[in-house]
């Protein structure tokens, strides 16, 4: 069994815990008491589960107190019964329409004599049946290895159920008088009472139904228990004929394929991401808990599960996860911000989302965060691939900033869309702008620091130089200042100068989409060098500065004047290049 998941800073554990808390004032309904072990059950117990299809268990309120599974354990019982017999011989014995009538219901096709479904006590007790060879082992070992351990039966239970069951009696010898059942009915029912007496807690149930979720494999162990033939079968009678005469309003209200027991669980399923049992004792008149109808209905909503809610062409995921050691942003840093970014970008992690925000993809995101809150400092979340985000997306992703601020840490975004009810996270309008914000913050540096400015001796573009070829070098150069706003550079403009930048910053930008930030100690125009004569990007000052300007006619002269120096300069130029390429091949590989 998997540790639960217990983290203050967890937005699901933190929405579990408040769901709860606000259904504790309820108190309709009445404990089923027709056995005196359901009748003894403290009806102010309240516990949920909630279980994703890859493995994470949380779990809050009354979640380890065990109950019997009761009719929860129907769609597992059809389930097997379906792996042994197959769908003609077992549509031959039971149907799959809904009744609109009780769980006890004497529901029977006109003429056949078949059970209207597998959901109600006839139906159920036809499943049973159906199961090949040691009925009551072979139920236990399937419903233990959907809950990931070894369960057993309520004793008590199971000899309350055997002791009262005059009705189901009546029923099952009602079904072997039409030939649906084709042997003795007291073993039959007898395994039965057994399986309804299965004792589980909330997580074992939450699990169970994540198996459905995933198509039949345990989200845990990677078990397949169950052939998603089967299970898509099973989903379907559940969504129809799962919670008896309240299954329309169920199916309108939540949405969810369902099912519920008299102990007072109710195991919702959303096919592909999660399970959820929640356990309170307390019945309305059809049988089903009042705190579990009302939580499934809260779930459904708040965090937008309904089955049958539309998505968009895009199914939602995460598409990929870096941290600074792997993406950077476009900003050309020095040389020791550069190596401490490759010591301490870990403690940044970025996740590129796209599609739909389903809440299973949330949930990957925010539980990812949690295990890992104690080595991040930031956390940046890419929404620029995605959809959009919906109600559901804004609350969980406020509620994990609002803990991320608790412990001093961020959660910044990017966006293409301003959210205003987004307000209370810091939002950029692209990945670039967001992980510039982010290497800041991981470095302590202040952005507005002013950067120390270089001199020819200094600059590293002229590193390979002696003293007098750098003296050469600058009597060929002019110094030009400029003001932040400046255009530097135009694209379009003819190609005429090599440009050293000695103090400010320059952006390169394509269209207005930046390329690159240069610091103090960068170059620019370097492809006039390569014969290019027209300049491809827009040198937009950032700040005041000043750069020297080379023109390429002296840099040419250089070659038959001073080779050495002209040498010196190029293999310059191709160190800085050769820094570039590698950064930026290492994060095609990240990316790719």
């Amino acid at each position: 069994m998997p540790n639960v998941t217990e983290s203050p800073v967890s937005p699901v554990q933190a929405y579990l815990e408040g769901l709860l808390g606000d259904l504790q004032h309820m108190t309709e309904g009445e404990v089923a008491d027709y056995i005196p072990s359901l009748a003894e059950a403290n009806p102010d117990r309240l516990g949920i589960g909630l279980a994703t299809v890859d493995g994470a268990l949380y779990a809050a309120g009354d979640h380890d107190v065990t109950f019997s599974i009761q009719s929860m354990s129907k769609p597992f019982t059809y389930a097997l019964a379906l792996a042994d017999r197959g769908f003609e011989i077992v549509d031959a014995h039971v149907g799959v329409e809904p009744t609109g009538d009780a769980f006890n219901s004497i529901s029977l096709e006109e003429g056949t004599g078949r059970p209207r479904n597998p959901m109600i006590n006839a139906g159920a007790i036809t499943a049973t049946s159906l199961v090949s060879g040691d009925r009551n082992a072979r139920i236990l070992d399937m419903y233990s290895a959907c809950a990931g351990r070894p369960l057993g039966v309520e004793e008590d239970t199971y000899a309350g159920e055997r002791d009262t069951g005059h009705r189901n009696r009546a029923i099952s010898h009602m079904l072997r008088a039409y030939g649906i059942l084709d042997e003795d009915p007291e073993p039959i029912l007898d395994a039965y009472f057994r399986q309804c007496a299965v004792a589980v807690d909330a997580k074992d149930v939450a699990l169970m139904a994540a198996t459905l979720a995933n198509g039949g494999v345990h989200p845990v162990t990677g078990e397949r228990i169950l052939h998603p033939d089967h299970v898509r079968r099973v989903l379907s009678v559940m969504t129809t004929c799962g919670m008896y005469d309240a299954a329309g309003d169920w199916l309108v209200g939540v949405g969810l394929p369902a099912k519920s027991g008299v102990a007072g669980g109710v195991m919702a399923v959303l096919p592909g991401q999660l399970g959820v049992c929640v356990f309170s004792p307390r019945l309305d008149a059809v049988g089903n808990s009042v705190r579990g109808v009302a939580a499934c209905r809260r779930i459904s909503a708040e965090l937008g599960l309904h089955s049958l809610k539309v998505a968009r062409a895009t199914r939602s995921s995460v598409r990929a996860r870096f941290d600074l050691t792997m993406v950077t942003s476009r900003r050309r840093r020095p040389a020791a911000e550069r190596e401490r970014l490759a010591e301490i970008g870990t403690r940044c992690a970025i996740y590129e989302l796209q599609g739909d925000l389903v809440f299973g993809a949330i949930e990957r995101v925010i539980r990812d965060v949690v295990a890992n809150g104690h080595e991040l400092d930031v956390v940046v979340l890419d929404l620029t691939r995605t959809s959009g985000l919906d109600a559901v997306a804004r609350r969980r992703f406020i509620a994990l900033a609002a803990s991320m601020q608790e412990r001093d840490k961020s959660l910044v975004i990017a966006t293409r869309d301003v959210d205003p009810e987004l307000d209370a996270i810091l939002a950029f309008d692209s990945l670039d702008a967001a992980l510039e914000w982010a290497e800041w913050e991981v470095l302590g540096i202040e952005p507005t620091r002013e950067r120390p400015s270089v001199t020819l001796e200094t600059h590293p573009l002229t590193a390979p130089l002696t003293r007098e070829q750098r003296d050469r070098l600058a009597a060929a150069c002019e110094e030009q200042p400029f003001a932040a706003g400046d255009m530097i550079i135009r694209t379009g403009d003819e190609a005429t100068h090599l440009f050293l930048l000695m103090r400010g910053e320059v952006s390169v930008k394509v269209e207005g989409t930046r390329l690159s930030t240069l610091l103090p100690g960068a170059f620019f125009g370097e492809m006039a060098l390569h014969g290019v004569p027209i300049r491809s990007a827009d040198i937009i000052a950032d700040q005041d500065g000043v750069v020297l300007t080379l023109p390429i006619a002296a840099f040419e002269e250089f070659a038959r004047t001073g080779v050495a120096l002209q040498a010196g300069l190029l293999r310059g130029l191709l160190e800085s290049s050769n820094e570039i390429v590698i950064r930026l091949t290492k994060q095609v590989a990240a990316l790719s």
